[in-house]
């Protein structure tokens, strides 16, 4: 494999945590540096880390992966997504910008579930995996940072609508996950 084709497909793997890291933006409104690094690192992180882990495992779990990649994907962000739009409909409290570690983990592994699935087909292509968790890694950390300061540009005047958005998006990417899972796209 080559590596312009690593990066291609880094940056596509990269789309689900950019678009939860635009949602985390807009609810935040307000950002700091730390926010757009904390986000990257989850999100950087896991996308790394996972195909390194399916790469390992891929001769014990490829046929596990596979057939439920796109259920666990969707009810993470199901989950995820249905609680931001619950609350928006909810009594009115205080935003955190729900950047927790609880939040952030739940979030960093649904959007690394592809990641997974993508280091399972790595190995049984020639590929660098430590390259290509380095280029995964590094692409989705900018990639997702960038994506919250997007976000808080947008999010201030509108944190109720932001956070519907937000649910919304995070439930349409589980969707979507789960439909080209099953085959329908």
């Amino acid at each position: 494999m080559q590596f312009y084709e690593i990066v291609i497909i880094a940056v596509g793997l990269a789309m689900d945590a950019f678009a939860v890291s635009v949602c985390k933006g807009l609810s935040l409104g307000k950002i700091k540096a730390g926010h757009m690094a904390k986000a990257g690192l989850w999100f950087g992180g896991f996308q790394g880390l996972m195909p390194v882990i399916g790469f390992f495992l891929a001769s014990l779990f490829v046929g596990f992966i596979d057939q439920w990649d796109h259920w666990i994907a969707f009810g993470l962000l199901f989950l995820i997504g249905g609680n931001m739009i619950r609350e928006v409909f909810g009594k009115e409290e205080k935003q955190d910008g729900s950047m927790d570690v609880k939040t952030m983990l739940l979030l960093a592994i649904a959007t690394s579930i592809d990641a997974l699935a993508v280091g399972v087909s790595f190995a049984f292509l020639e590929v660098n995996i430590w390259i290509a968790a380095l280029v995964i890694g590094v692409i989705t950390f900018v990639v997702s940072a960038i994506g919250v300061k997007i976000g808080s540009l947008f999010g201030s005047k509108y944190q109720k609508g932001a956070q519907l958005f937000g649910g919304i998006i995070l439930v349409l990417i589980g969707v979507k996950i789960l439909l080209e899972g099953l085959g329908v796209f």
